[in-house]
């Protein structure tokens, strides 16, 4: 099994910035992919940011230019700088982990809050 641990939530003003961690752990015998998802009140779960285990990264439009994903591997840890925060991107962010064979693992989510 494996482990996601998020950290670096918390309530921002429009315009601030944070950064998100995310941590695995447990057995990690490959990964094909680490990224954050969200999901606000009254919307589904959409996808926010991916990076594959050769670097490459993929963005929602609405995040692009003003987010950054990237990854420690000897850390097994996967970041997601915000920037440029706006009300619209308050949510829970929810990091996901990829692996051969189908699974899928979550974490336990973490609330960002824009405020105006």
């Amino acid at each position: 099994q494996v482990q996601l641990v998020e950290s670096g939530g918390g309530l921002v003003q429009t315009g601030g910035s944070l950064r998100l961690s995310c941590a695995a752990s447990g057995n990690i015998f490959s990964i094909n992919a680490m990224g954050w998802y969200r999901q606000a009140p009254g919307k589904q779960r959409e996808l926010v940011a991916t990076i594959i285990s050769r670097g490459s990264t993929n963005y929602a439009d609405s995040v692009k230019g003003r987010f950054t994903i990237s990854r420690d591997n000897t850390k097994n840890t996967v970041y997601l700088q915000m920037n440029s925060l706006k009300p619209e991107d308050t949510a829970v962010y929810y990091c996901n982990l990829n692996q051969p064979r189908g699974y899928t693992y979550w974490g336990q989510g973490t609330q960002v809050t824009v405020s105006s």
